[in-house]
């Protein structure tokens, strides 16, 4: 039997408009999900902004502050989309309320924000899914249990990435993102925090690291009004940019391997170039994410000269057959957003948890927090959730 499950959207840029049509498209993908989710409000400080999300995707209530959401006994689920230095705020006061949270990463600016998050839910018996969307790729699912099977032999290193040009142009709005205060540490939670958890979700915990980081960007122009995605403003009064363009970390995990954690959000000619490579004893993986759907595999016994195939994963990977019937069909970063609304709403529906936890969210953070470290240190930091 199906329920009805009322939802609210709480930051309504790019991300919260992915969070609301992901939860239009999750039945179409999952029929056999117990829970319809309803749209009942959607909350968005800059005026106009919530009444259009509302006219557009039909949302009874458009509101101006989020705490009205909050306060809504309709609404038991809450994706908060907000800029980071809103999440502790707003994730603790929603599970307070008694709503389900699913919360865009980092949660937060440091690791006590996403720990006084994780403990909010936790004490209100909650559930709690986080935006690590790139953990439910098919083939990074695929990836993990060709590791797991020893198929690579014992991991030895690893090399993780995340390029990227949206600020690269220097006539990039000084939006909240390159503000300490409310963007926190830049790259590192914009776009390492993603590498962490792919580093974490497919070889485990680590045990230490060490980081530098750098400002690439110094100075932007402050924007005249209201900013959403990765705006313009030309002519602004031009401010310095204080948070960590670039980040490059060492990392030693607790199985013994070595790895190498680098991402930019200011690379000249790279567009969402993610992905990992994976070496192994006796072979290796890689993966790409602009070809979400193939893994690069080396595995044999011939350890010098074997050769890397190419396999298109299909639908035994993951939740692939959710979407295409057969291998080397495409799918895109929506779908990926349509597999975290699953996990979330089948963590509600059988009280427990799948996908990525505030758990996670707390560790990532907590790597994070060791990177600012070592970076000011100069030093190796074992990082403390």
């Amino acid at each position: 039997m199906v329920r009805t499950l009322g939802f609210a959207v709480v930051g309504f840029g790019w991300m919260g408009r992915v969070h609301t049509q992901a939860y239009a498209r999750v039945l179409h993908h999952f029929p056999d999900l117990p829970l319809r989710p309803q749209p009942i409000a959607v909350a968005d400080e800059v005026p106009g902004r919530a009444e259009e999300a509302a006219a557009r995707y039909g949302f009874p209530s458009a509101l101006r502050d989020w705490r009205d959401v909050a306060a809504d006994p309709r609404v038991e689920a809450v994706s908060v989309t907000a800029p980071n230095f809103l999440h502790r705020e707003i994730g603790v006061a929603m599970a307070a309320a008694g709503k389900h949270l699913w919360i865009e990463k980092p949660v937060g600016l440091t690791a006590a924000d996403a720990r006084a998050v994780s403990d909010a839910v936790a004490a209100a018996g909650v559930r709690g899914t986080v935006g690590f969307n790139y953990r439910g790729a098919p083939a990074v699912v695929a990836a993990r249990e060709l590791i797991a099977s020893g198929d690579i032999g014992d991991v030895t290193h690893a090399r993780i990435r995340l390029f990227s040009d949206y600020a690269a142009h220097p006539e990039g709005a000084l939006s909240w993102r390159f503000e300490r205060r409310r963007g926190g540490s830049g790259v590192l939670g914009d776009l390492a925090s993603h590498g962490v958890d792919l580093a974490r979700f497919l070889l485990g915990e680590i045990e230490a690291l060490v980081a530098d980081t750098a400002v690439f960007v110094p100075l932007r122009a402050r924007p005249a009004g209201a900013t959403a995605g990765h705006t313009r403003a030309s002519g602004g009064e031009p401010a310095p940019v204080e948070n960590e363009d670039y980040v490059n970390c060492l990392l030693r995990f607790a199985s013994g391997a070595r790895g190498v954690l680098e991402a930019c959000r200011v690379s000249v000619g790279e567009q969402n170039s993610y992905g990992f490579e994976i070496h192994g004893t006796e072979g290796a993986v890689s993966w790409d994410f602009r070809r979400m759907g193939e893994l690069g595999v080396s595995r044999g016994s011939t350890y010098q000269d074997q050769p890397v195939s190419t396999v298109y994963v299909g639908p035994g990977a993951g939740d692939f057959g959710a979407f295409q019937p057969g291998a080397a069909n495409a799918m895109g970063y929506d779908d990926l957003k349509v597999v975290e609304a699953h996990t979330f709403l089948r963590s509600i529906a059988d009280g427990r948890p799948y996908g990525a936890t505030l758990t996670d969210a707390v560790r990532s953070a907590a790597a994070l927090d060791a990177m600012v470290r070592s970076a000011a240190s100069g030093s190796w930091v074992t990082p403390t959730p």
